[in-house]
């Protein structure tokens, strides 16, 4: 008897990630070209990403979500500031307002992917994480939705002494379940985002939480109730009303960013002013709370209704701005000769970046290189054919470039359609003058940036930061001098494909 096989299943998209960023893809891709075939596969058993991923105490969003939000969704809740169970609410409703569960694919984890140019498709490599099986996928787009962190391990450096420590140490990616800490001394290493956020979620409990940094961060508070949405909302409807705060939101952040950027020494007087006002009389606000870089070369940290300095006046939790000589049996040796007593050490010592999740590219047999590669509009890579990944914005809200890009990518598939294009790759110049991708100066980034793509000078191939630039440029036609379609004609082989530029 002859053998059988299973036929390749093959689709025009295939999203990696059920993330803020797939679900938003999605989105567009069923809205905007209802005719594309899509699929999203995700590696963990439910939707979420980040805000189902992380269960530390008090995870909620450094941004607000009239920002953060997808712009075709309001958002609702009267918390601006919010917390990871409300946004989780928020995206799986978006998913049942799209009708994209049936899509999602859980348990469903990417390993590699190999283009063929005579095909003009992905054939990617899958494991059923809950059973084992690996099989093929075949697709004509790639889209990451995956983000840029390593969602499997974080970052924490190498602390001398540590075997010693008698008590628990914990890193706020693997948080257990079943951690007590009522009651018990606790150290939290770091002072970025998950830092502040966790020493006024943990010191309900806790006997007493210290933050422990080696380097200060900008902190400002702000409203974790937004009233200007809440009333606009109130008066015009969810719909106006949140395009209302968004415009307006969206423009405070600008304004803020760019303030910071231009008048750094006034900036920092402003915003060491605001913390000293909401610190206890007589706090060393020059050691705690006074960076050595510029605000906003790295990511400025936003308390809801200031309630780490609120925890700090109420004796619940400290300061400490030292470096670790060594782990003790019962705490952290700092180099001062001060002891840290602990019962929990919490490293909150920040991510490790991996781009599309660490999956595998090459293209007709030949492995790509990332750091090789060069960003075009900040959404695909020059050489490497149909494929896209959503990267959003460090110095504002995520989802705002996100929902940008994908739109663009719509418009892109449906213009190369309409022209019979199955393929199509940015080609950057050789000779191109290059930079990091990423021009932010906190440690995951600059820990990375060598294993990541290059972004060049001048436009497509920045990496801009800039919502109102980046609005502009998306919207402009998608035919492009450095995009290189290819035309298959139907009598030919993929071997005697034709190029073509969008100018031709």
């Amino acid at each position: 008897m002859p053998q059988t096989t299973t036929p390749v299943e093959t689709v025009d998209v295939l999203i990696v990630g059920a993330g803020i960023s797939g679900i938003g893809a999605a989105h567009y891709l069923t809205t905007m070209v209802p005719q594309k075939s899509f699929v999203i596969l995700e590696g963990r058993d439910v939707a979420g990403g980040t805000w189902n991923l992380f269960k530390y105490p008090g995870i909620r969003s450094d941004s607000d979500l009239h920002t953060f939000g997808f712009e075709f969704k309001p958002w609702t809740d009267k918390q601006s500031i919010a917390d990871a169970p409300r946004i989780l609410d928020y995206l799986y409703e978006a998913i049942d307002e799209d009708n994209i569960g049936d899509k999602i694919r859980y348990q469903h984890k990417v390993h590699a992917a190999q283009w063929s140019s005579q095909e003009c498709l992905w054939t990617v490599d899958i494991e059923r994480t809950d059973t084992g099986e690996r099989f093929q996928m075949k697709a004509n787009w790639l889209f990451s939705g995956a983000g840029y962190y390593n969602y499997d391990e974080g970052f924490t450096p190498q602390f001398e002494g540590r075997e010693r420590f008698r008590g628990q140490i914990i890193h706020p990616q693997h948080w257990p379940a079943d951690l007590d800490y009522s009651g018990k001394k606790v150290v939290v290493i770091g002072s970025g985002a998950t830092a502040v956020t966790l020493l006024p979620a943990m010191a309900k409990t806790a006997g007493h939480i210290t933050m422990l940094q080696r380097t200060p961060t900008y902190i400002v508070p702000l409203p974790k109730h937004d009233p200007v949405a809440n009333i606009g909302r109130a008066i015009l409807g969810d719909k106006r009303g949140y395009a209302l705060a968004r415009a307006k939101n969206i423009a405070q952040q600008r304004v803020l960013y760019e303030a910071c950027q231009r008048f750094p020494k006034a900036s920092r007087k402003v915003i060491r002013a605001i913390n000293k006002k909401l610190l206890p009389e007589g706090f060393d606000v020059d050691k705690h709370f006074n960076p050595p870089y510029n605000p906003w070369d790295q990511r400025l940290c936003a308390v809801p209704d200031g309630d780490l300095f609120r925890t700090i006046r109420q004796g619940k939790a400290s300061v400490v701005t030292d470096r670790i000589a060594t782990f003790t049996e019962n705490g952290i040796l700092l180099e001062s000769g001060e002891e840290l007593e602990a019962d929990v050490i919490v490293t909150a010592t920040g991510l490790n970046l991996q781009l599309f999740g660490g999956v595998a590219l090459s293209i007709d047999g030949e492995p790509v290189s990332m750091p090789d590669t060069v960003a075009y509009r900040g959404f695909m890579l020059s050489g490497v054919p149909n494929f896209a990944l959503a990267i959003g914005y460090t110095n504002s809200s995520w989802t705002l470039k996100v929902g940008l890009l994908c739109e663009h990518f719509c418009r892109l598939l449906a213009y190369m359609d309409a022209r019979g294009y199955p393929a199509v790759r940015p080609i950057a110049d050789p000779g191109m003058q290059t930079r990091p991708l990423l021009d932010f100066g906190a440690g995951y980034v600059q820990r990375s940036l060598e294993n990541l793509p290059k972004q060049g000078v001048a436009e497509p191939w920045t990496m801009s930061m800039s919502y109102y630039r980046d609005r502009k440029s998306f919207d402009s036609d998608v035919a492009d001098p450095n995009l290189e379609f290819t035309r298959t004609l139907p009598a030919q082989s993929g071997a005697d494909a034709q190029l073509e530029s969008a100018s031709a």
